[in-house]
């Protein structure tokens, strides 16, 4: 089922390409209606999204860009910022879309930090901001340490894969299935692009002071680069007038260990 859904996902989509400096910004979109855009988490593609797309794909037009230098998009320029990025991915949209076209924009994680500085400098057309395991707020989080899977092989290799996604996206490891493995192995395969590198503590917080558009917040309950802080979280939203939705039970990747309860919030 799992294999069949990445498959079917796969097949189905319409590819398409923008600039990425000297390269390309690869595409893929589902669907039809009003456009709502899906940004991925670092380390990530596309398959960040694979439980949520053909939900929200029923109603809406899905683009889902792999961010520079992740799937299967070009690394971007050396020496590109959060802003720059930003820019490469709001021109994306320009192209894909049309000028003054309306749209709504969610982010996961790296992409949460990303969908801010778009909709903080970038964002003719936006209509609602949804950010999802959001971090680069300027507050407390602890330290993930994952385990180097690049020299592993084999079921080495896979163990270190669910090893890393216990630690850091999945709440329950019972919920660690063939699915989660094949998206984790081939985006970790794919990843030619340290996030880690252009984004500060704060990062988000900053770009967060100039966004106007209506703003939605998700958090799974465990989110590992939250707790034992969620409290902070909740307080830094309900100061800036958004009560954020903790999703019980689950983790980092929210999106796809609660795929029912966040879909039903994202089409709420």
């Amino acid at each position: 089922m799992s294999q069949d859904r990445l498959e079917r996902l796969s097949t189905t989509a319409t590819r398409a390409e923008t600039p990425n400096g000297a390269g390309r910004l690869v595409w893929h979109e589902w669907g039809s209606g009003k456009p709502l855009l899906l940004l991925h988490g670092g380390a990530g593609s596309w398959r960040h999204w694979a439980r949520n797309i053909e939900h929200l794909a029923r109603h809406r037009h899905i683009l889902v860009p792999d961010l520079p230098g992740l799937g299967e998009s070009d690394l971007p320029t050396p020496g590109t910022d959060l802003w720059g990025l930003a820019a490469i991915i709001a021109a994306g949209i320009q192209a894909r879309l049309g000028a003054g076209a309306r749209y709504d924009l969610i982010g996961f994680s790296f992409g949460s930090i990303i969908a801010g500085h778009i909709a903080a400098c970038f964002g003719a057309g936006l209509d609602t901001l949804t950010i999802l395991g959001a971090g680069a707020l300027g507050l407390p989080r602890n330290p993930v340490p994952l385990v180097p899977v690049r020299d592993r092989q084999g079921e080495a290799r896979i163990a270190a894969h669910r090893d890393n996604l216990a630690r850091l996206m999945i709440a329950d490891p019972a919920r660690i299935d063939a699915e989660a493995l094949a998206i984790q192995a081939w985006n970790s395969d794919h990843a030619r692009y340290r996030s880690r590198n252009v984004v500060a503590p704060d990062s988000l917080r900053e770009a967060l002071q100039a966004v106007h558009v209506p703003l939605s917040v998700i958090y799974g309950e465990h989110d590992a680069i939250v707790v034992p802080y969620m409290a902070d979280r909740i307080d830094f939203f309900r100061a800036r007038g958004t009560e954020p939705l903790i999703i019980p039970g689950a983790g980092h990747w929210v999106a796809f260990e609660a795929a029912e309860a966040v879909n039903n919030a994202l089409t709420a």
